[in-house]
């Protein structure tokens, strides 16, 4: 079942997630519903605080649903390790139509629980690299936009503002 995407402004993309105590039914019906909700978006990545569920649960695929076999899903993750440094634009699902150039680590190693339970390293560079950082930072309660410093933020929370007092956000 596809979810609605909360977009920045909403309160619950500002608070930190919970872990999830253990994997029940109810954890694995949200993750179907964040892999929908991703594809549909489309997007390559969503944590479970941008559908309004503050645990620490994202999912990944970089190849937006072309290869299944790509899908990630992480519970739970935390960082391992990071290194070096990126500089590329970002957008995201609940900041539609924005987009900026944000530093990320180049490469990110990440430990989790998998959909059924079992412990998971995973490792990433470039791209994946950076949506680790970007989903983990959902469950810390940050966007891309936090990261951002100057007039490009400014503008960006201008532009929201402006859309949000028309109705059209």
């Amino acid at each position: 079942m596809r979810r609605p995407i909360l977009r920045l402004g909403a309160d619950a993309l500002t608070e930190p997630a919970r872990p999830v105590a253990a994997i029940t039914t109810e954890i694995a019906t949200l993750i179907d519903d964040m892999i929908d909700t991703m594809y549909a978006a489309p997007g390559i990545g969503l944590a479970a605080p941008q559908v309004g569920v503050p645990l620490r649960v994202f999912v990944i695929d970089l190849s937006l649903g072309h290869d299944r076999g790509e899908l990630i899903t992480m519970v739970n993750p935390e960082f391992v390790d990071r290194a070096g440094m990126q500089l590329e634009e970002e957008g995201c699902l609940s900041v539609p139509g924005f987009t900026a150039t944000v530093a990320r680590p180049h490469r990110a190693v990440v430990r989790g629980l998998d959909r059924e339970g079992q412990p998971q390293t995973l490792e990433g560079d470039g791209l994946l690299a950076r949506a680790f950082q970007h989903e983990i930072d959902h469950l810390d309660g940050r966007l891309f936009t936090d990261r951002l410093r100057g007039i490009k933020r400014d503008l960006i929370v201008r532009k929201i503002h402006k859309l949000a007092r028309a109705g059209k956000w």
